[in-house]
């Protein structure tokens, strides 16, 4: 019998991907993407791309070329080999929530973040089975001047967590002194040439244009080699069309423009392709990242993602609440289970955030945790084999029996379905016994458990000498 896979939510056909590109093409070639970055400028005239000013004109053979180069897959390295992870097709990596300036608490208290945050959720990223990569910028530290707080950061990166991370793309040398640390973990900068060691978030400033800053941190870390997540951050209505066709092809545009610089610099840079678009709330003007079209763009990003054979990255755990409640825990839910049907590779905000991108949570990310382990077990396919059919323990039990005290069931009984730690079972009478506590509460609480059990990952003395002493001299250079 033929398998066949039933989804309600409406897929792009072939035509529609087909019509997307070519309007793509055609915003490209007529229209044109801006650089504001005169190296930038420099390398498409060079390559004999029609220029005026800012303004870089691309006709499909340049895409063409350029798509050609770019890998479909890589192996995001880590300082622990067994963290390392591949991103490709059929990956399912997971980051943090990423650029929040500020905290919520459980009291619905908002406070400034500081380095003590950032720190404590990198090592709720390195006990977690559920994130794959430390992200950069998981929230702003406020006690750090804004100028060298990246350093601060990438060495929490490093030394708390011995997973993948991503690194500053904040300016070019932000860039450059992340590559250098992680030169002294990985044995050197010429060790890390074209091994993907850190991967970086790429924005374009819709509509149709790369600032100063994105556009010099895609070339340096194009100019070794290292990955780049391009991502078109598109305000359906306000930065891009209303009609999300429309703005599915302003970000195509955009992607392309981006992923073709990467190659033009470095042919054979690892490329994701990124989409944080969403619709502006008609009433107020906001972005709206809770909307379920952000779930209809997830769908299509991904598919487009596919149609260019490239992995795609598209958000995670998004909510516009301001509090972890039940609109956070429904808006999370959609977004997460979209991308986790859309076939998305890499998540980006998979955990923590609130307030529309700008507010993290210890209580929502350790919820947002637990609902991706629920999503990689859905993502499980059911094991049918003489074993698992079980028809000896139906034959064994027979009509009108149990099955709890078969052998099978005792032995399996801990592991075969999944066990959630904080969204307990409990009955109402236990619940009230336990102090009938809000389930974000219990959330924090476990937060604070795994912070006080932490362990500092190994690394080697000297690696960890050398980056002390290369933030404290960059530090003394920057003031």
């Amino acid at each position: 019998m033929t398998q066949q896979t039933y989804e309600r939510v409406p897929a792009l056909s072939k035509p529609e991907i087909m019509q997307i590109h070519d309007a793509s093409v055609d915003i490209l070639s007529r229209i044109g993407v801006a650089f504001n970055h005169e190296a930038a400028l420099e390398i498409f005239k060079t390559n004999g791309f029609k220029t005026d000013g800012k303004t870089v004109f691309m006709a499909e053979n340049n895409i063409q070329q350029a798509l050609a180069s770019v890998p479909s897959h890589f192996m995001l390295s880590a300082r622990n080999p067994e963290k390392s992870v591949p991103v490709d097709a059929n990956s399912f990596v997971t980051a943090p929530g990423y650029g929040a300036p500020y905290m919520v608490t459980t009291t619905g208290e908002r406070r400034k973040g500081i380095l003590q945050d950032y720190e404590n959720f990198c090592k709720l990223i390195h006990t977690s089975k559920q994130i794959d990569v430390t992200g950069y910028l998981m929230v702003e530290p406020s006690d750090r001047p804004s100028k060298l707080a990246y350093l601060d950061m990438m060495l929490a990166n490093i030394l708390l967590c011995d997973k993948p991370f991503m690194c500053s793309t904040a300016v070019e040398q932000a860039v450059e002194d992340s590559l250098a640390m992680a030169g002294f973990v990985f044995g050197g900068r010429q060790k890390i040439q074209d091994k993907p060691v850190t991967i970086g978030l790429i924005n374009s400033r819709s509509p149709l244009q790369f600032g100063r800053e994105m556009a010099g941190s895609l070339m340096a870390l194009a100019n070794c080699g290292q990955p780049c997540i391009i991502t078109s951050v598109i305000m359906a209505g306000l930065s891009g069309p209303v009609n999300l066709a429309g703005a599915l092809a302003q970000q195509n545009a955009e992607i392309l423009a981006g992923l073709t610089l990467t190659q033009l610099v470095r042919a054979g840079t690892p490329v994701v392709y990124g989409s944080a678009s969403a619709p502006v709330d008609m009433k107020t003007g906001a972005l709206a990242i809770g909307a379920p079209e952000l779930s209809i763009i997830i769908a299509a990003t991904a598919q487009m993602a596919r149609f260019y054979n490239l992995p795609s990255r598209c958000g995670g755990g998004l909510t516009d609440a301001h509090f972890t409640d039940a609109q956070a825990a429904l808006e999370s839910a959609f977004s997460l289970s979209a991308a986790m049907r859309s076939g998305v590779n890499f998540m980006m905000h998979a955990c923590g955030i609130l307030s529309s991108y700008m507010a993290m949570s210890y209580a929502k990310f350790m919820l947002d945790e637990e609902a991706l382990a629920m999503i990689r077990r859905m993502m499980t396919p059911i094991e049918v084999s003489d074993d698992t059919l079980s028809l000896d323990s139906i034959e064994t039990v027979g009509i009108g029996g149990q099955f709890l005290t078969q052998p099978k069931t005792i032995a399996l009984c801990r592991h075969e379905f999944f066990i959630p730690e904080i969204m307990k079972r409990k009955n109402y009478p236990k619940w009230q016994e336990g102090g009938s506590r809000r389930i974000d509460e219990v959330a924090e609480e476990v937060a604070r458990r795994r912070l006080s059990e932490y362990r500092k990952p190994d690394l080697d003395s000297a690696a960890g000498d050398r980056l002390l002493e290369f933030v404290a001299q960059r530090k003394q250079e920057v003031n």
